[in-house]
């Protein structure tokens, strides 16, 4: 019997989830897509500054899984930025973290259905805003989570 699938938690969905090289038009240009959970791994480990292991643990997988996601992720990007690719972010097997944010103030709040992460503070403008991770939605196998699959 197989290992029970552990869904892939990611923060929020970015609000931008497509870059191109400048100057090339959209027709001539090969796409390479990168799933949410890769977008989230990258978040993580570049952004965050996080260690695998604690990448891992926020994105409720295991180290090894967080590498591969991980090591896709890079070599999705180095391919696009090298050879003049489009980046696409989108699909993959995720549930959304969260639905609670924080502005660097202290503020906090809550967001009904989360599409795409708020800009500001809703109270005091603030656009130094993240999430505050929580337990996440359900998902199930196959690329279908709360928010998104596979397309």
């Amino acid at each position: 019997m197989s290992r029970p699938f552990k869904c892939r938690r990611i923060a929020y969905i970015p609000g931008v989830t497509y870059f191109k090289p400048a100057g090339i038009p959209l027709v001539e240009l090969e796409e390479v897509v990168l799933s949410l959970e890769e977008a989230e791994a990258l978040r993580l480990k570049e952004l965050e500054g996080l260690e695998q292991e604690q990448g891992a643990e926020k994105m409720n997988i295991s180290r090894p899984t967080f590498q591969r996601i991980l090591a896709s992720a890079r070599q999705k990007v180095a391919d696009a930025v090298l050879n003049g690719k489009a980046i696409r972010i989108e699909g993959g097997n995720y549930e959304i973290a969260a639905n609670r944010f924080r502005c660097r103030v202290g503020h906090e709040w809550e967001v009904d259905d989360i599409i795409v992460a708020p800009s500001a503070c809703p109270e005091c403008d603030n656009t130094e805003i993240q999430p505050v991770l929580a337990a996440g939605y359900g998902c199930g196998r196959g690329g279908h989570g709360r928010h998104g699959g596979r397309r």
